[in-house]
């Protein structure tokens, strides 16, 4: 006999050989009928599956939030049969879930693409409706290997030779005909799976390497419940509609294919706008709230990027050159151009803090089935700075840099959510520094954040080798959330370029150093707002802000005239005199998405008024000129720099 404990708090003695089944339904008959898996002290089981030993006992059914993976491994693999009972030839990689749903990596002869999803949709609901159940089985290494040699399973067999222990045992779940490695655990039958979707289909290199075979990858999510289903479907549907790169194609605001190389953005004239206005409001914030503005260049010898430490943790992701039997690198990160310039003199405990930022250019190498329009690329702006202080300083000092960053955040409406990141006490081989300085400064940046009332998240293990971190995660229209600005500590570059500053004692010492990008990416930015805004930028940020619309030629001196007004305003201003009809023309400006438009005929020309329209709504009425003219640019004034402390 073993003893259990369940989740009411009571205990029972129970025969070995029990499984979570058998403990399911002596609870009661509807419990054993949503039953999942169950948790025996932290480790999930099939419900199938003896309990090992004694221990606590809960079991996970529909209902609980962690089955929602459950279900989308088992449907991952419930896929894979179905592809298999079409494709026999199939070779199989791997099928792991991910956030919101599941993939599979295949090698499918004959398959032709997003057209055969449907077949493979139906296959996968039959097998749903036969109630097949999950079969797991345990064998020695050398059996596993014997069973994948014989089906020419080569991806697996792959896996199976870095096995670094080959007495291991190894764990299978056949599904129908199809047999997969896996760990487990699964739902005890496809009665579970009614409610999935594949979503699409890609190419992806086997492992993530352009030197190896190139696969088919099959998408797709599933839920608990079909509503659960049809909320997220929804949500996909509008995030296509977002999707920054189809806008940005439709608004022509940048390019990013074609002899350009991949990963790297062209910015159109529209895009250019945007851009220069975001980019323009954060300089002038920051020159506001007391940042020295620098610029570094693009490229710096190895010898600098071996010093900083990027070299050793990050040569993979850079690009190299020679330049006079030389070895350079274009920079990966702008912070050791920012050293550079805090090394160019002694500094004094009196210049202190010391702030610098730089809208920075970097490049990184990304795989190219990483890449993602402006959310992942090669060459990218980082809105870098960084704050070089004492150690009485820094609690203010992180205060004032999330504030700020809160201050572009709040601007555009985005949610967000504060992640404290720290370093595992069990590990600090990991990291860099002393641990006793660690133990200094972790505590007094969560003592910035308490202070401010800000609510956050810690997360222990998630510090920077260098140091730990803030990171804000902005949230968009859609509640999706992505990575924002972080403020990072770091114990690294001061010791590796002795950095310091002469004290009011008049010795030398080292310096605290911040480094903070309250974008990111510029980019990667741009790319939210056009989703969070559907591309329906604020005034101050559309490229045209205000088209005038002439009935007919009759009234162009007129609109000409009114177009330069609105110019001389300030405002940038497109005059649409083209001979289609007025209803083609405004359809136009909304389809373009520009926030305002002056609609003028005989009579709006003949009493100096104009008629206003604003996208989304329609007609507001008319105008006179000066007046509708001065609302377009009180619409359109830039927001008001942050307050300072």
């Amino acid at each position: 006999m073993i003893r259990i404990s369940l989740s009411d708090n009571s205990s029972r003695e129970i025969p070995k050989g029990t499984t979570g089944r058998d403990v399911a339904l002596s609870i009661s008959k509807g419990l054993a009928k949503k039953a999942l898996v169950f948790d025996l002290d932290g480790e999930l089981f099939d419900l199938s599956c003896e309990i090992p030993h004694g221990g606590s006992i809960r079991i996970i059914t529909v209902e609980d939030a962690e089955s929602v993976d459950i279900v989308r491994h088992s449907t991952a693999h419930l896929m894979a049969a179905a592809v298999l009972e079409l494709y026999p030839e199939t070779k199989f990689g791997i099928g792991p879930t991910i956030e919101n749903g599941f993939y599979y990596d295949m090698f499918i002869p004959g398959f032709n693409g997003e057209k055969d999803l449907s077949a493979i949709r139906s296959r996968m609901k039959r097998l749903v409706k036969r109630n097949i159940p999950f079969e797991r089985a345990e064998m020695p290494y050398s059996q596993a290997l014997e069973l994948f040699s014989s089906q020419d399973e080569r991806f697996k067999l792959e896996l199976l030779k870095e096995i670094e222990d080959r007495g291991e045992t190894i764990s299978l779940y056949t599904l129908g005909g199809f047999t997969d490695l896996c760990r487990g655990p699964h739902v005890p039958s496809t009665k579970f799976l009614s409610n999935f979707e594949l979503l699409s289909v890609a190419g992806a290199y086997w492992r993530g390497s352009e030197e190896n075979e190139m696969l088919t990858r099959i998408y797709g999510t599933a839920f608990h419940s079909s509503e659960d289903l049809k909320s997220h479907l929804d949500l996909l549907k509008e995030a296509k509609k977002r999707d920054h790169r189809k806008l940005g194609a439709e608004l022509e605001l940048f390019s990013s294919k074609g002899m350009g190389g991949p990963g790297f953005v062209y910015w159109l004239p529209k895009g250019t706008i945007v851009k220069e206005n975001l980019e323009n409001l954060w300089k002038d914030a920051h020159r506001h709230m007391g940042y020295q503005l620098v610029s570094t260049p693009h490229i710096a010898p190895v010898e600098l990027w071996k010093t900083s430490g990027h070299y050793d943790y990050y040569r993979d992701n850079m690009y190299f050159t020679e330049v006079e039997n030389g070895e350079y690198a274009l920079k990966p990160m702008n912070c050791p151009g920012h050293i550079i310039v805090y090394k160019n003199s002694k500094r004094s405990y009196k210049e202190l803090p010391m702030r610098i930022a730089e809208l920075g250019t970097v490049y990184r190498y990304e795989r190219s089935g990483a890449l993602h329009g402006l959310m992942r690329v090669r060459g990218f702006t980082v809105d870098d700075g960084h704050i070089f202080c004492t150690a009485e300083q820094i609690v203010s000092e992180i205060q004032d840099v999330v504030r700020f960053a809160l201050y572009f955040l709040r601007m555009f409406d985005f949610g967000y959510q504060i992640e404290l990141s720290l370093m595992d006490p069990d590990d600090m081989d990991h990291y860099a520094g002393d641990p006793e300085d660690w133990a200094k400064v972790e505590p007094l940046l969560a003592k910035a954040l308490d202070d401010m009332g800000e609510n956050y998240k810690t997360v222990i293990g998630e510090a920077a080798f260098y140091g730990p971190k803030i990171d804000i995660k902005l949230r968009d229209a859609l509640g999706r959330y992505w990575q924002g600005p972080t403020v990072q500590f770091d114990f690294n570059i001061p010791s590796r370029f002795d950095l310091s500053y002469i004290g009011s004692d008049g010795a030398e010492h080292r310096v605290y150093m911040v480094h903070r990008a309250l974008f990111g990416s510029v980019e990667r930015f741009i790319g939210n707002l056009i989703e969070h805004y559907t591309g329906n930028f604020p005034g101050w940020l559309s490229p045209v802000q205000l088209v005038i619309l002439p009935i007919t030629s009759l009234q162009n001196d007129f609109a000409e005239r009114l177009c330069n007004t609105a110019m001389d305003a300030g405002l940038r201003c497109e005059l649409d005199n083209r001979s289609e009809t007025i209803g083609y023309r405004i359809r136009a400006a909304e389809t373009d998405k520009v926030p305002h438009m002056f609609v003028v005929g005989q009579l709006e020309a003949g009493s100096e008024t104009v008629a206003v329209r604003r996208h989304g709504e329609g007609d507001i009425g008319k105008m006179p000129v000066d007046q509708a003219v001065q609302a377009v640019v009180d619409a359109c004034a830039r927001p008001a720099l942050p307050e300072r402390r």
